[in-house]
């Protein structure tokens, strides 16, 4: 057997400690027998990524390696792998390829969007821009697009073209993202088309193709696909609440990232809503400002606090989280299908 190539600091946290920080104090009685299972798969799946992250120029392999070892929680492999068991399959040989291809997908999303963002850091170390510049950044993203679709080659038609479909949303997300920027009156329904094509869609997309390979009937397809979709939603709306009340230690980055860039987020655009003329106002002047300091920043998070919209947005996500859960009643009772909603419920109310 090959020794797998070695990906810089991708044990860092372990994958046990993914494992254990992603289900958190729950994993009691059966739930924390299966663990070993998922972290060995979570194993077998970075060794996939890390096989095909080999370039001719050296420097492009350590950009590869880099951005695959800051790419966060590994939470869409651990959600397929899981979504395989519980239809009932004892291996997760058949899906490693393609949880590979859409963790670097999701891998190349970052890279791209800290070009975008003029991100400094990336889960506590320096992003890729920072680290290795704009253009071997953007460049690096391609690759890792590049590797994505060589892995998900190895399955059929159907599914590749899943994937891409699933890539473009991310593409349309992130133009409809730059379409509203700095403006407040793009409304909810405008935010929920940007999440559910940046985030949603390529969850959605990834557990259906697990089920389509594990030959689950129809019923099982459609409630992996909608579980997804919800669960993306869930987790992005709740990512509006850390951006301001996060703890940037176990973020790996600062807050006020999206009121810096003037991205609406469900948690600004409810904020603005509910504050009395004068105040909406203020608000408004200072989420337009293209360059804000340290005091705009802080003054729109007091403003936020004025308004229940904190609350508001936590109840969002958790009635996404809710309904997540409710789309896996067709699958088999077990301890992988409580895996998934505890993945769904910890997507409402996660502090990283």
């Amino acid at each position: 057997m090959t020794v797998p190539p070695q990906v810089s600091e991708a044990s860092d946290p372990s994958l046990e400690t993914l494992v254990v920080q992603t289900f958190g104090d729950r994993l009691v009685g059966p739930l924390a027998e299966v663990a070993p299972v998922l972290v060995r798969d979570l194993a077998d799946i970075d060794w996939r990524v890390a096989e095909v992250l080999g370039s001719t120029y050296a420097q492009l392999t350590e950009a590869a390696r880099y951005a695959c070892s800051t790419g966060g929680k590994r939470v869409r492999p651990l959600l397929m792998a899981s979504a395989h068991r519980a239809l009932g399959a004892t291996s997760t040989q058949p899906i490693q390829s393609l949880a590979a291809a859409f963790q670097l997908i999701h891998t190349a999303t970052l890279v791209h969007d800290d070009v975008i963002d003029h991100a400094e850091t990336r889960r506590g170390r320096p992003s890729m821009p920072r680290a290795f510049g704009i253009p071997l950044a953007i460049v690096s993203g391609d690759y890792l697009f590049v590797r994505a679709f060589e892995l998900a080659a190895e399955y059929p038609r159907a599914i590749i073209m899943r994937c891409g479909e699933s890539c473009a949303d991310l593409v349309e997300g992130e133009v409809l993202q730059e379409a509203s920027r700095f403006d407040l009156s793009s409304g909810r329904s405008h935010y929920f088309r940007v999440i559910e094509r940046k985030t949603a869609a390529i969850i959605a997309a990834a557990l259906t193709s697990v089920a389509e390979i594990a030959n689950a009937p129809p019923a099982h397809v459609d409630a992996l696909q909608g579980y997804g979709r919800a669960l993306g939603m869930a987790f992005q709306i709740r990512d509006d609440l850390l951006d301001l009340y996060g703890d940037p230690d176990l973020l790996g980055k600062p807050l006020y990232g999206d009121l810096r860039e003037g991205n609406p987020t469900l948690l600004s655009i409810e904020a603005y809503a509910r504050l009395a003329p004068r105040y909406q106002a203020e608000f408004e002047r200072l989420f337009q400002l293209r360059r804000k300091r340290a005091k705009h920043l802080l003054r729109l998070r007091d403003l936020t606090q004025m308004t229940d919209a904190p609350q508001v947005v936590a109840r969002e996500a958790s009635d996404w989280a809710d309904r997540a859960v409710r789309c896996l009643e067709p699958l088999p009772t077990g301890p992988y299908r409580q895996l998934l909603e505890q993945l769904a419920r910890g997507a409402a109310d996660r502090r990283f």
